[in-house]
């Protein structure tokens, strides 16, 4: 991995299990976008079924973000969930190597790559991660989200914010809240 550089590129992981990662790379999205910079924001897990706050205000903005998952694991059948990874994989690689955008974020990709309750290596490879890291046009920043990131992701970060949960009022049996969660 090359040095660092705002020329070359960053990679920044937000991980742990605190609340908060998603949201940490919204914000700098919004920053990115202040700045006149070119932003896109792709969502493993969530479902355009769904209709999630921050979708709502970067068509406002005009950010774009695909949301390309199905939901948690538990919601759909193994294939179902292989299926949409693999889609949101192709994609992904594609419009990253477009070189469109200053910054591309891929939110909760680090939880597809943890999928442990069927396989995902073929359709989510991590290797090919770690090429498009390494890979990706000249001067874009990457975010990758979500909890249990990858050793290999964390080692070729040049920055990772581990999120750590003291207390969550998910423990006091109070759900997702709109405008927090949602």
């Amino acid at each position: 991995m090359s040095k660092p550089s705002k020329e070359r590129g960053l990679t920044l992981v937000y991980t742990g299990d605190g609340k908060g990662k998603t949201t940490a790379a919204i914000g700098l999205a919004v920053r990115a976008y202040g700045r006149g910079k070119r932003v896109l924001m792709i969502q493993f897990i969530k479902s355009p079924q769904r209709k999630y706050g921050e979708k709502l205000v970067f068509d406002k903005l005009g950010i774009e973000m695909v949301q390309k998952g199905i939901g948690f694991t538990w919601t759909k059948t193994p294939e179902e969930h292989r299926s949409a990874l693999k889609e949101a994989w192709t994609y992904t690689k594609k419009r990253v190597m477009a070189g469109e955008h200053d910054l591309v974020i891929l939110d909760e990709i680090n939880n597809a790559l943890a999928i442990n309750r069927f396989p995902i290596d073929d359709v989510l490879p991590i290797q090919e991660v770690l090429d498009l890291i390494s890979h990706r046009p000249q001067g874009m920043h990457l975010v990758l989200t979500g909890r249990n990131a990858n050793s290999k992701i964390v080692e070729a970060a040049d920055l990772v914010s581990d999120v750590n949960v003291s207390k969550h009022y998910y423990d006091e049996g109070i759900p997702a809240v709109m405008g927090i969660e949602l």
